[in-house]
């Protein structure tokens, strides 16, 4: 096991539906540290750079609308493993699939609203974490 940070981020439906606390709980249970935590909502140049990759496919328009349309937790975790755990945790990106126990899998209903983000490898938490926390 490795100890390395990772970035989380609770999107606005799960600020809204009043969920932070049950996340943030689920990953202290998990043995992960809260290193950074800031509120924010996203302007529309923060969001493109965090969704560069993204700004060429057909859903971008929508998912610029969504994390744009109100507050955000953005938040570093550091463990063992913390992106791997904090991808399980999530469970997976569309609801229908992420199964019971996951944040996902208890909570998000539609796959473009789906309570939380997590970088998915070291460079993707080293770039979030940069654009969110420098």
């Amino acid at each position: 096991m490795a100890v390395e940070s990772t970035y989380v981020m609770i999107k606005p439906d799960g600020v809204a539906r009043g969920l932070v606390g049950e996340v943030i709980s689920r990953f202290e249970r998990k043995n992960l540290s809260l290193t950074k935590m800031r509120m924010l909502t996203i302007d529309e140049a923060l969001a493109t750079r965090h969704y560069a990759e993204h700004t060429e496919r057909p859903f971008f328009p929508e998912l610029l609308e969504f994390i744009t349309s109100g507050p955000v937790v953005a938040m570093e975790w550091t463990g063992d493993d913390a992106i791997v755990q904090a991808r399980a945790l999530m469970g997976a990106t569309n609801p229908v699939e992420a199964l019971p126990g996951t944040i996902r899998g208890d909570f998000a209903t539609i796959i473009t609203e789906n309570i939380v983000h997590g970088s998915d490898s070291a460079e993707s938490a080293a770039r979030e974490l940069g654009i969110f926390f420098n």
